[in-house]
């Protein structure tokens, strides 16, 4: 009696297996699981400073003439924020946002520090346009953006470039990081640094 044939396989299967070995494998045809996500890639290495450690010093332009610097704000509380671009969507309501709330941020004694690489005279046609109240500075030589491992190689509809990653930290009156909000979502952001620093 002839022995008994296993049944065809059919197409959908044989692919399905074929895809699965396929996803299940790397160079050198093993098995693995899978990457987990890739970390961001910033200039020089550096990382965002975390929770804890003390706020990187820096000194810059500002909007009006002037400079801005850490030690300005000695013994207060900074919320200090980076923003990609001047005038653009997402970063106007976000400045709008912290200027409505200014006086709700000094009642916390905390004051408020907008940061991008725009030179100083687009910070200030963005100040006036949008009567903003709030400090812009100008880090066009990127130093300090590079010390908070904001500026990072992004991605857009498949081209890579460099640029502001919208990042802000709470920095507490002892000169330390309170908090970090990486990749931020503009909705309801200023309320949520508001809240943060009214409770430190």
């Amino acid at each position: 009696m002839a022995a008994k044939r296993p049944a065809p396989r059919t197409a959908a299967a044989t692919a399905a297996k074929k895809g699965s070995k396929k996803a299940g494998k790397k160079a050198g045809g093993k098995a693995t699981a899978a990457r987990p996500a890739r970390a961001a890639k910033t200039a020089g290495g550096a990382q965002l400073p975390e929770a804890g450690t003390k706020a990187p010093a820096f000194s810059l332009p500002r909007d009006g003439g002037g400079t801005v610097a850490l030690a300005d704000f000695a013994g207060k509380k900074l919320a200090l924020y980076f923003y990609p671009r001047a005038d653009t969507t997402g970063c106007t309501k976000e400045a709008i946002d912290f200027s409505r709330l200014r006086s709700d941020f000094n009642r916390a004694g905390t004051d408020i520090v907008g940061v991008s690489a725009d030179p100083v005279p687009a910070q200030d046609k963005f100040k006036a346009k949008h009567k903003l109240s709030i400090t812009l500075a100008s880090d066009e030589k990127r130093r300090m953006l590079e010390a908070y491992g904001v500026w990072q190689e992004k991605s857009l509809y498949g081209r890579k470039f460099w640029g502001i990653v919208r990042t802000t930290f709470l920095i507490g009156a002892d000169g330390r990081i309170a908090k970090v909000w990486p990749r931020v979502s503009v909705a309801g952001h200023a309320a949520a640094v508001l809240a943060a620093a009214k409770a430190l």
